[in-house]
C-alpha cells in the first residue's frame, strides 16, 4: 500500500469514528433526556415509559426507512454520498428537537432525526472494510465502534450538564462540523470498479429473490437482538427496572447509558481484538453471546439494588454487548460489492428497528408476568433466536470481499 493510499485509508478510519461518535451521541440522547425533556412537556409521571417506548419507536422505524433508504444509495451512487445526506438530515433534525414544545412533534422529528441516523454506520464500514486488506481490516472496524460508542458516554455527561434542548443542539452543531472533515475523502476502488461494470447495485429485491442470500441476510440481522434489548429496555428503562428490584435510591437511566457505552466500547476492542488472535469472528459472536445471557439473569436478579452497584452491572451488560462492531463486519463480508453497502446499513438498522417489536412484546409480557419475568422472557427469547442464526453463517474471517452477486 503506497503512502497516499495509507493516507486515505486513515483519514476513513478517523472519519467514520468521529461520524459513528456524533450517530451514536444523537442516537442515545433521547434515552438520556427522556425523563426530563417528556415531564417538561407535560407528560405525567404513570405515562413516562409509555410514552417514552413511543418515542423511541418512532426513532426506530424513522431508521427502519432510513436504512433501506440510504443502503440502496450507498450502491447505487456512492458510499461518500451516504455519509454527507445522512449526517446533514440528522444534524438539521437535532437542533429542530431543541425547539418542539409537544409530545407529537417530539415524535415527529425523532422519526426524521431516525432516518438520517441511520446511514452513517453502514457507509463507514464499508468504506473501511473496502480500502483495508483482509487480514487487517477487523482492526479497522473495531477502531470505528470502539470511538464510535463513546458518543453515548458524551450524551450522558452533556445531557447531565445541560438542559435537554440545549444537549439536542450541541449534538447538531457537531454533526455540522464534521463535514468539514469529509471533504478530503476518496471513494472506496471496488465500488468504482463495479460503478463502472454493467452490475446491477443497489437492488435489495435481490437480497429476497435468492433463498440463500435472503437467509444470510436474515441472519445477520437476528444475531444482533440481544444488544439492542439490553440497551433500549434493561438500560434505558432502570429506573422502573431499579424499582422492581427495590433499589435504594433513584437509579439514574442516564448514567447506566453511560457505564454501558462505555462497557461495550472496551468489548468491541476486547472483541476485535480475539477474533484476529482466534481468526474467526463466529466464535467471538459466540462468547458475548453466551456471557450477555450471564449478564442479564445477574442485571434481573439484583434484588435491593444501589446505584453503585447499578453502573457496575452497566457495564458489565455494556461489556457482554460489545459485539457490535463484529456484528456488523460480519455483515459487511458476506456480501458482494454490488450489495455490501445495502447490507451493512440496513442490518444495523434493522436490528435497531427490531426494538419496536421488542418493545412491544415486552410491554405484553410485562402486564401479564411484570417487568422483571417479562424482561426475563423477552431476552432470553432474543439470546435463543440469536444463537439460532449465528449457527447458520459461514465464518467470513480474511474472506476476499472483490466480487459481486449475480
Amino acid at each position: 500500500m503506497n503512502q497516499t493510499n495509507k493516507r486515505n485509508v486513515t483519514l476513513i478510519i478517523i472519519v467514520a469514528a468521529l461520524g459513528y461518535f456524533v450517530d451514536i451521541y444523537d442516537l442515545i440522547l433521547f434515552s438520556i433526556v427522556r425523563v426530563k425533556s417528556l415531564k417538561e412537556l407535560g407528560v405525567a409521571d404513570a405515562d413516562l415509559l409509555d410514552i417514552g417506548a413511543t418515542v423511541i419507536n418512532s426513532q426506530m422505524l424513522g431508521m427502519l426507512v432510513g436504512g433501506i433508504l440510504w443502503g440502496i444509495l450507498g450502491d447505487k451512487k456512492g458510499r461518500l454520498s451516504v455519509l454527507f445526506g445522512s449526517i446533514i438530515l440528522y444534524s438539521l433534525a437535532n437542533i429542530a428537537n431543541g425547539f418542539v414544545t409537544s409530545v407529537t412533534w417530539y415524535t415527529i422529528i425523532r422519526f426524521i432525526a431516525g432516518v438520517g441516523l441511520a446511514g452513517e454506520l453502514g457507509a463507514g464500514i464499508t468504506l473501511v472494510t473496502e480500502n483495508m486488506s483482509k487480514e487487517n481490516r477487523g482492526y479497522g472496524t473495531m477502531i470505528v465502534a470502539g470511538v464510535g460508542l463513546l458518543g453515548a458516554v458524551a450524551a450522558a455527561l452533556i445531557g447531565d450538564y445541560y438542559t435537554w434542548q440545549t444537549s439536542y443542539f450541541i449534538g447538531g452543531g457537531m454533526g455540522l462540523l464534521l463535514l468539514l472533515l469529509r471533504v478530503g475523502l476518496a471513494e472506496s476502488g471496488m465500488f468504482k470498479e463495479v460503478k463502472e461494470s454493467a452490475f446491477i447495485r443497489g437492488n435489495m429485491l435481490m437480497l429476497f429473490n435468492n433463498k440463500v442470500r435472503f437467509k444470510k441476510y436474515l441472519c445477520c440481522i437476528l444475531i444482533g437482538l440481544p444488544l439492542w434489548f439490553v440497551v433500549g429496555v434493561l438500560i434505558t428503562f432502570s429506573p422502573e427496572f431499579g424499582k422492581a428490584l427495590g433499589a435504594n435510591g433513584i437509579i439514574n437511566a442516564g448514567e447506566g447509558i453511560m457505564y454501558c457505552y462505555i462497557g461495550i466500547a472496551v468489548g468491541d476492542v476486547v472483541a476485535g481484538l480475539l477474533a484476529q488472535v482466534l481468526k474467526s469472528r463466529k466464535k467471538v459472536m459466540l462468547i458475548f453471546l453466551l456471557l450477555s445471557g450471564v449478564a442479564i439473569v445477574v442485571y434481573l436478579y439484583s434484588f435491593g439494588l444501589t446505584q453503585k452497584t447499578f453502573i457496575w452491572l452497566s457495564l458489565f451488560l455494556g461489556f457482554a454487548s460489545g459485539y457490535w462492531a463484529t456484528f456488523v463486519t460480519i455483515a459487511s463480508e458476506q456480501f458482494g460489492t454490488n450489495l455490501r453497502a445495502t447490507v451493512t446499513t440496513t442490518v444495523p438498522n434493522f436490528v435497531r428497528g427490531s426494538l419496536v417489536i421488542i418493545l412491544i412484546a415486552f410491554q405484553f409480557f410485562k402486564d401479564e408476568f411484570g417487568i422483571l419475568q417479562g424482561a426475563m422472557i423477552v431476552g432470553f427469547i432474543c439470546l435463543a433466536i440469536s444463537l439460532v442464526a449465528l449457527s447458520q453463517l459461514k465464518e467470513t474471517f480474511s474472506k476476499d470481499l472483490d466480487y459481486v452477486e449475480v
